[in-house]
């Protein structure tokens, strides 16, 4: 496949069977082919992402030290401000020249205890910012759910197979800048080639060149979404649960032209992950005589930990 479907989440939720057929069959497809499709039809309205823009932007340009009063290290970056080249690509040594910042999920007070999450970190010079980012958790945490939905009927599974393991799951909201290039990188990019570590990934900010995607033939394609639209991934949970049926599609952003360096970019995916529990466990239906077993029993919370490690995020 040498480029990223389009499908309209309008088509799933209609009440009508067929529409509803088509979207499963073609998200399904596309999934195995190349992992990646383009959404349109999703919960996130203009006024909502514009808000969400705004405060992003408003926050990445506050005083260094300002940001750094909200970066956390006992709790791995998994909450408030990342800084500048902190996380690197499993396998890469360079940090990726890129600082973000992370929104966890919304739990009632008392839930607390039984996920064990932190707390999401409040911003106090911007009073907007943690409410607009709630609030497009939660519409993120909604166009994921029935994509998951639609991926369970292609799997033969029942349609709300996955419900039970995304409530309160430890899903993350990632505003990321790639600030402006300003002397010639010498190995590192804005995100080196990777794959996701959670179910599936829903990205805003894709408007641009700069995301790849890699085919099964080595070649990297641009990923490019109408304004409308949002990337949607495949990560390596729902990979590894499907027996590598559903493909966990390498992908990167590549560094712009030089006459573009001056330039930021800012994009935010939501990484939909399930509660830690979960087993992982190969699928049956996934396994056959052509297609045996690939990978060990894991839990999402042991699996998220290893690469966690790998990415440097916690330290052994």
């Amino acid at each position: 496949m040498n480029n990223i479907p389009s499908v309209d989440l309008h088509d799933f939720i209609s009440e009508d069977p067929n529409r509803k057929q088509k979207f499963v069959d073609a998200i399904g497809k596309a999934y195995e082919d190349i992992g990646f499709v383009a959404l349109k039809g999703h919960f996130l309205d203009d006024d909502l992402v514009e808000n969400l823009y705004n405060e992003v932007k408003n926050f990445f340009d506050l005083p260094v030290a300002t940001k750094q009063k909200y970066e956390i290290p006992e709790i791995a970056g998994q909450r408030g401000y990342v800084s500048f080249g902190k996380e690197s690509a499993k396998g890469k040594k360079e940090g990726d020249l890129k600082e973000f910042w992370h929104f966890g999920q919304y739990v009632d007070e008392n839930e607390k205890k039984k996920y064990g999450y932190p707390d999401n970190v409040n911003v106090e010079e911007l009073p907007n910012f943690n409410a607009v980012g709630k609030e497009a958790y939660k519409m993120l945490e909604k166009t994921a759910k029935y994509v998951l939905r639609a991926l369970a009927l292609h799997l033969g599974l029942e349609e709300t197979y996955f419900d039970k393991y995304i409530h309160n799951g430890n899903s993350i909201l990632r505003p990321i800048h790639y600030p402006p290039i300003k002397e010639e990188p010498k190995e590192a990019v804005r995100a080196a080639a990777h794959g996701d570590i959670n179910l599936i990934t829903l990205l805003m900010g894709a408007q641009g060149r700069g995301l790849q995607v890699q085919n099964h033939k080595g070649e990297w394609l641009d990923a490019i979404a109408e304004p409308d639209e949002l990337m949607i991934n495949v990560g390596d949970m729902l990979s590894r649960h499907t027996n590598n049926k559903l493909k966990s599609t390498i992908h990167r952003v590549v560094n712009p032209p030089k006459e573009l360096w001056g330039t930021s970019r800012y994009s935010i995916p939501f990484f939909m992950h399930p509660v830690s529990d979960m087993k992982l466990d190969v699928l049956n239906n996934c396994v056959d005589e052509n297609n045996p077993k690939q990978f060990e029993d894991i839990t999402a919370g042991e699996f998220l930990t290893e690469r966690l490690i790998e990415l440097g995020l916690i330290k052994k």
